[in-house]
């Protein structure tokens, strides 16, 4: 193999996470109610993970699916929206949650439909509330951290590793963030997504 092989195979490799495990995709939708952009938050039914805890409409990549058709379809299935009124602005900043899992994130406007009658999925979907998008623009969220430290399995190699057990391996310090809407509380990763985005369109 010479260089111009490898820059061939190169050429239209899409970036991706170094490390194997699951990958998520996320829609941020907007919408427009009486004139001013909302974002759209789903309440989990309490009958799937997370249950009860908002959200944004998302989930696994499937197959070989891109990202941003995973985000799309995620959100067909969860707020019952035609694909054709999904209308993608662009890709927001991508994270990972708590458990290691890669999260791509995405910017939709939903278009052609009306908020009151989004009929959703309520196998997935408690309920569905929306918050203009200018409550974000004049308030802050708290931000709080959570701090994990390594633990390895029982026969990780310590041998193998300079200072063996003794290792400074130091401590993950994960930020998380809150805001408060009504009778609503955002946080966690769907709270950090929405103050990146937030923070990307004050700039």
């Amino acid at each position: 193999m010479n260089l111009k092989d490898i820059k061939k195979i190169m050429e239209n490799t899409e970036v991706e996470p170094i490390d194997e495990g699951i990958r998520f995709s996320v829609l941020v939708p907007l919408i427009e109610i009486k004139g001013e952009l909302n974002l759209i938050y789903e309440v989990r039914s309490g009958f799937i993970r997370q249950p009860c805890e908002v959200s944004f409409p998302g989930g696994k990549i499937e197959g070989n699916e891109s990202s941003q058709q995973a985000a799309v379809r995620e959100t067909n299935e969860e707020l019952g929206i035609n694909e054709s009124n999904i209308e993608i602005i662009s890709g927001l900043n991508y994270t990972t949650n708590k458990g290691g899992a890669f999260v791509y994130t995405f910017l939709g406007y939903i278009k052609n439909t009306e908020a009151a009658k989004i009929n959703f999925s309520r196998d997935e979907v408690h309920e569905l509330f929306f918050v203009p998008l200018s409550y974000f623009l004049k308030n802050e969220p708290e931000k709080y951290f959570m701090n994990y430290y390594p633990k390895a399995e029982d026969d990780f190699p310590y041998q193998m590793i300079n200072n063996g057990k003794n290792y400074d391996w130091g401590k993950i310090r994960y930020p998380v963030y809150f805001y408060k809407y009504k009778n609503y509380i955002i946080w966690g990763l769907t709270a950090r997504i929405t103050c990146s985005f937030i923070n990307k369109i004050k700039k």
